[in-house]
């Protein structure tokens, strides 16, 4: 796709995952990226960071407000919709909240999507909205349907709607691997929900080059799934204590509400629309007649296990990802 002819807008374009598409969508130049978020202090970082590129601009406004979503918009080819409530403690206790930004939101996003006739539209999902059993689950799970329905609107005039799922970006906010960090660093014992818990990994780049796939290869209505290594948390917690030059350590404090001991990206009702594309699989929509005999099983964290070896290579990509990406003197420089 020839970004230089294409204006780009990204919500929740301050967080982990904005940033990076920012930089990626700068890089590739793109005619226009512009960066809607809630946050005025990291806006206020990144306009500082760019302050010599043309082709960059912020809107603060929130996805609940569907005025501002349309001033947003405006002049907008394809949207980037990253803006949501992910953390799964903070929507189990605020589950009213939840909904409001990842589900009567996502309605607010979809709605101007038709509205401004966008190109295409890439909303950024998660293995936790697959059979779902906690608050920010449940929520995008909804929000993956909701985004999906757009392509059957009947005020469509001709914006592709597609979605994208992966498992846990290492070194992200709110991540394992900097709270691991951060406990070593001040002499405390790792703790851990359960000493059996899996996890799918992959950093930021990998997500990034899912979506711009996503955005060059949808049809409308499908959902696009990254194949990625998994690990044990006890592996994660033992190269970490590792690096940090002490012996592994933890406590063991029972798995947290809405917690499960192993994630899912393909459940088995998707199973006969996926298509296995190399180093992606791909969902047709679930209103197509697309019928597939690519996998035999779900998609599961507990089945894609490597070794400590590949962990580690995983975990130093990461961490040279976010220091390429360090914003001088403001809080991108703090994962």
């Amino acid at each position: 796709m020839d970004y230089s002819k294409k204006s780009v807008l990204v919500s929740g374009g301050t967080g982990s995952f904005g940033n990076f598409i920012v930089r990626r969508l700068l890089d590739l130049g793109a005619k226009e990226v512009r960066v809607l978020s809630r946050d005025e202090k990291k806006q206020h970082d990144m306009r500082v960071f760019y302050r010599d590129k043309a082709n960059i601009s912020f809107v603060i406004g929130d996805v609940r407000n569907r005025d501002r979503l349309d001033e947003a918009m405006s002049g907008i080819d394809i949207m980037f919709h990253a803006a949501a409530l992910k953390q799964v403690p903070a929507c189990e206790n605020f589950p009213d909240e939840a909904i409001q930004t990842n589900v009567s939101g996502a309605q607010n996003v979809v709605d101007a999507a038709l509205h401004n006739k966008l190109e295409a539209f890439v909303m950024i999902s998660t293995d936790k909205a697959v059979k779902p059993v906690n608050v920010m689950g449940m929520t995008k799970a909804l929000q993956e349907r909701i985004v999906l329905r757009g392509n059957l609107s009947r005020l469509n005039r001709g914006t592709k709607f597609s979605c994208v799922r992966y498992g846990n970006v290492l070194r992200s906010r709110g991540s394992v691997i900097p709270l691991f960090r951060r406990l070593l660093a001040s002499g405390k014992r790792l703790t851990i929900t359960d000493e059996r818990m899996t996890r799918f990994l992959l950093t930021l780049n990998d997500a990034i080059d899912l979506v711009l796939y996503a955005a060059e290869h949808q049809r409308g209505g499908e959902i696009f799934v990254r194949k990625a290594p998994s690990s044990l948390i006890t592996d994660l917690a033992d190269i970490v204590s590792a690096e940090a030059g002490k012996p592994l350590e933890y406590d063991v404090i029972g798995m947290l509400p809405g917690e499960k001991r192993n994630e899912i990206l393909l459940t088995e009702e998707e199973l006969m629309r996926t298509e296995d594309l190399g180093a992606y699989y791909k969902v047709h929509p679930w209103w197509s007649k697309a019928q597939f005999d690519d996998l035999k099983s779900e998609y599961s964290s507990s089945d894609s296990l490597v070794g400590k070896s590949q962990i580690r290579q995983l975990i130093a990509r990461a961490d040279k990802e976010f220091k390429d990406m360090e914003l001088t003197g403001g809080d991108f420089g703090n994962f």
